[in-house]
């Protein structure tokens, strides 16, 4: 996948880190990423990365997609998902969907988190969305103070099948 225009790459605001497209190489520690915590502990079979690496290929070739990371150096410190939906309702807006939103455990509640945030959401308008919508677990009782800070409302109930 090509890299957008600038300025979607590059240094996040108020962080010493930088915003770029994820590589393959740096799946080892997207998947680190996502099992450290009480939920991915469970979820994640990080192990084996044959199906992240094809799932990473999938992702990697859809331009409605970005998996992106949060770099220091040679780093990986934080991630997040950003899809662009496309849809009906709302006049026809399009939506971006923020998805496996991490920040390693050293680097919590220095600011990063928020400035990854704040450059989805600037990617979100610079694509013409109408909102930003994300799901979060119900016992992640901390993520949903930090979302609300960011101006997030609680508004739906979602709800999944697991296949």
């Amino acid at each position: 996948m090509g890299e957008p225009p600038d300025p979607a790459w590059g240094p996040l605001t108020g962080v010493a880190a930088r915003v770029r497209p994820a590589t393959a190489a740096d799946l080892p520690a997207l998947v680190a990423l996502l099992a450290d915590d009480a939920l991915g502990r469970h979820r994640e079979q990080g192990a084996d990365l044959a199906p992240y690496r094809a799932a990473f290929e999938r992702i990697d070739a859809d331009p409605a997609h970005l998996l992106v990371v949060a770099a220091e150096g040679s780093g990986v410190v934080g991630t997040l998902q950003l899809s662009f939906v496309p849809g009906l309702s709302r006049g026809g807006a399009l939506r971006a969907q923020v998805e496996a939103v991490r920040v390693r455990a050293d680097r919590r509640s220095a600011g990063l988190g928020s400035a990854l945030f704040r450059w989805a959401i600037a990617e979100s308008r610079r694509r013409g969305c109408g909102l930003v919508q994300l799901t979060t677990d119900r016992s992640r009782a901390d993520a949903h103070r930090f979302y609300e800070a960011l101006g997030f409302v609680a508004s739906h109930v979602g709800y999944k099948l697991e296949l």
